[in-house]
């Protein structure tokens, strides 16, 4: 499954500088010091919340982020018609406020 390359631009024109990209999950990751801040999908976005944002990010239309059977808390799927226009700027902006609030990691 290839990710959204239009959604990527999108994206990544939100992002802060230092930010780098990692294909991951079928999909391209944005990492923020070595955390993952949000990553594209084919038609979605996967959004780090964290545990403390997690049911505000349900409430805002976001999906839970499921992997095979299990429910990944702390992450939401945010489906492409919340993305319209100016809502990927805040979903953009809660996933790099997560990342930002985790302790770097050193490069790979």
């Amino acid at each position: 499954m290839a990710y959204d390359a239009e959604l990527a631009e999108r994206v990544r024109a939100l992002m802060p500088a230092g930010v780098t990209e990692v294909k991951m999950f079928g999909g391209l990751a944005f990492m923020v010091n070595g955390n993952m801040a949000c990553a594209v999908g084919a038609d979605d976005l996967l959004v780090r919340t964290g545990k403390s944002a997690y049911e505000a990010a349900i409430e805002a239309g976001a999906e839970p982020m499921v992997m095979g059977a299990r429910t990944m808390s702390g992450y939401v799927n945010v489906a492409a018609d919340l993305l319209r226009g100016d809502a990927l700027a805040d979903w953009v902006r809660r996933g790099v406020a997560t990342a930002e609030s985790l302790p770097p990691k050193p490069p790979k």
